[in-house]
């Protein structure tokens, strides 16, 4: 940003309440409009003309300015998400989780493991929500038809392994995402801070949970029971996969370069980290260099993709060059989100707005109890991403504005479990949210109706968000953040205890 407009340690310029007013244009708009690129640039313009006095010319350079710089701070970060979409694609043309597919089809023989194979072939593919919506549906819609699992069904377990497994997974592009909004915060080794989140990160522990239960019980829940008994949740219409792939693919050709991505990228935070000079692994993946790891990680992944498919004619260079640029633009629309929340991080940072620093100055002066904070985040954060329909964007909007309110009141042995309550709200309200991307992406790649799915869906988020606000309940009021996990578990299975029996009252016992 113009060196004129930037606040110098010492400077007492104070914004108050209009500090807040592009986080609130961000998420009012967001809220209107169902839609985030445009609902942050606004907010960010609003901080530039806030920060200028009202000079449109001075605000549009000083926050064009300030993205610049952003971007180029983060260059490696934005390299990172343009190669894993293209290894994604590759991955899809070569047909390895087709593959899967087929070898599946022949060790399955109920409807139990039909479930499971599913839900794990959605955990296997951790490192995108995009590419798990796009390739669990079309690979496993026979094994599923043929073992009469409805299609609503097979998109709740599409929808429960995308996002709720990429941010758990350390090494994927939600992770990488958020470790680079909470490190732009200030927060020193913020992939550490990362990884403390993620035993406190309920919701989506809790839908892996239920995916898991359901899969080896006989019966459902709401709406879903009477899917599986008639299905009704099928569309009519041809199913399409929507890319060319090899049908010459092998389970290997999934599997390795996931694998080679994963291994190199550890290695990789352990050497930038330190660990390979004498420091302990713990802070050496503190220390590491998470967006370089990634970057290498996926380099060599898909050398190796390029080496394992090219020989064998799974596609032709061509081809996989077409699929390098294809997968980058896939990455768009998640690129720009990123580099918009970063902006208005910047806007709202104490070197510029100081937001944290006023919403932290109320917060003190009305004394609010900090133990209801992950209660009052969680809900926060559920309503503004179903109202918008991403956790992305649920990311980038409170991140920059929660993080620097607990630094700057002294509280940052909540940061853990604050964090986790914007993570699990985030995921939850996109889960149940219509217009969210990947609940869209996952009835499609189902095959299955688009409100049939939000509609069966929708009471496995309610029990899983009911137990999770509780978890976080519980650990705010007794300062314990190890309570939040069994107490939630014991509420999930209370409430699934309680939905079974309604359910076989309601429909019977499965003949």
């Amino acid at each position: 940003m113009s060196v004129k407009y930037k606040k110098e340690k010492g400077d007492c310029m104070e914004f108050g309440f209009l500090s807040i007013v592009p986080p609130i244009v961000a998420i009012a708009l967001a809220l209107m409009t169902k839609e985030v690129i445009t609902s942050l640039l606004a907010g960010i313009i609003a901080g530039g003309l806030i920060l200028t006095g009202g000079d449109i010319v001075s605000a549009l350079e000083s926050v064009f300015d300030l993205m610049g710089t952003k971007i180029g701070d983060n260059a490696l970060m934005i390299l990172f998400l343009a190669l894993l979409g293209s290894l994604v694609m590759v991955m899809n043309m070569a047909g390895g989780s087709f593959a899967y597919g087929k070898w599946a089809s022949k060790k399955i023989g109920s409807k139990s493991s039909a479930k499971l194979a599913t839900a794990i072939l959605g955990v296997l593919i951790f490192i995108d929500d995009y590419f798990n919506c796009l390739t669990v549906g079309a690979v496993m819609k026979p094994i599923t038809d043929a073992n009469h699992i409805s299609r609503a069904k097979l998109a709740h377990i599409i929808d429960s392994t995308a996002a709720p497994v990429c941010i758990l997974a350390p090494v994927s592009s939600w992770a990488a995402s958020v470790v680079a909004i909470i490190g732009d915060t200030g927060v020193e080794n913020p992939m550490q801070v990362f990884l403390s989140t993620i035993p406190l990160n309920l919701y989506a522990l809790f839908t892996l949970l239920t995916v898991l239960i359901f899969s080896v019980t006989k019966y459902e829940i709401g709406a879903m029971e009477a899917f599986e008994r008639e299905d009704t949740s099928k569309l009519v219409s041809e199913d399409e996969v929507g890319y060319q792939h090899s049908d010459n693919g092998r389970v290997i050709d999934l599997v390795l370069p996931i694998l080679v991505l994963i291994g190199v990228t550890v290695a990789m935070m352990l050497r930038t980290g330190g660990f390979f000079d004498g420091t302990d692994a713990a802070t050496a993946f503190g220390d590491a260099n998470v967006n370089l790891s990634l970057v290498i990680g996926s380099v060599v992944a898909i050398v190796c993709a390029f080496v394992m498919y090219i020989p064998r004619k799974l596609v032709s260079f061509r081809v996989f060059m077409d699929g390098i640029v294809d997968g980058m633009k896939s990455m768009i629309a998640a690129i720009v989100i990123l580099i918009l929340a970063w902006t208005i991080g910047g806007i709202t940072s104490e070197e510029y707005l100081n937001t944290g620093g006023y919403i932290a100055g109320l917060i003190e002066q009305s004394q609010m109890p900090m133990w209801i904070l992950p209660t009052i985040i969680f809900i926060v954060a559920s309503f503004l991403a179903f109202s918008t329909g991403t956790a992305w964007g649920t990311f980038g909007i409170l991140i920059p504005i929660v993080v620097p309110i607990l630094i700057q009141s002294n509280h940052m042995h909540y940061i853990s479990i604050v964090l986790a309550a914007i993570f699990s709200g985030s995921v939850f309200g996109d889960h149940c949210s219509p217009i969210s991307d990947t609940t869209i992406l996952s009835s499609a790649g189902a095959g299955s109706d688009h409100i049939a799915h939000v509609s069966s869906q929708i009471t496995y988020a309610m029990i899983c968000a009911v137990a999770t606000a509780v978890g976080f309940f519980v650990a705010g009021v007794t300062d314990n953040n190890i309570m939040a996990l069994p107490v939630g578990v014991a509420v999930l299975a209370v409430i699934i205890y309680v939905m079974k029996r309604r359910t076989v009252a309601k429909y019977g016992e499965v003949q």
